[in-house]
């Protein structure tokens, strides 16, 4: 159910072996994701439960989900690109039917982050399953 682009970054995954090579491409995959704009970056579009500042703006254009987001911690602004990977351009209503936890797991990430890092990708998860949801 993942996007194509979702799968780029599991097919480029396959190809690196140790954990840091991964955590560097997350990291330069967040790099290269446009930032947010300062006019969003309020108390609506903020993600309590994140350890770091965390921005996300969802939109929904022609039935179509999409969304923005920053963060002010380097490895949450990739983790961030890698969850627009994985939802962006799906049908709103598929949004819910994710299952975020095994798609993200199939990069290993489960494994290799923080308590705090791992609840934060929750949250996130949780609010575009929300927004998603409310919209569907």
């Amino acid at each position: 159910m993942a996007t194509e682009t979702f799968e780029e970054i599991v097919a480029d995954f396959e190809f690196l072996e140790d954990w840091e090579d991964r955590y560097r491409y997350v990291i330069d995959y967040g790099k290269a994701m446009p930032g947010l704009d300062e006019a969003l970056k309020v108390p609506a579009t903020k993600v309590d439960g994140c350890a770091s500042q965390v921005w996300l703006h969802p939109r929904i254009e022609a039935g179509q989900f999409s969304f923005e987001g920053d963060s002010d911690a380097m490895i949450v602004r990739g983790l961030i690109a890698v969850l627009r990977a994985l939802y962006n351009g799906l049908p709103v209503a598929e949004v819910v039917k994710v299952d975020a936890p095994a798609e993200l797991g199939r990069l290993g990430l489960n494994d290799h982050l923080s308590a705090q890092r791992s609840n934060g990708l929750r949250a996130m998860i949780e609010r575009i399953r929300l927004v998603a949801g409310e919209a569907g």
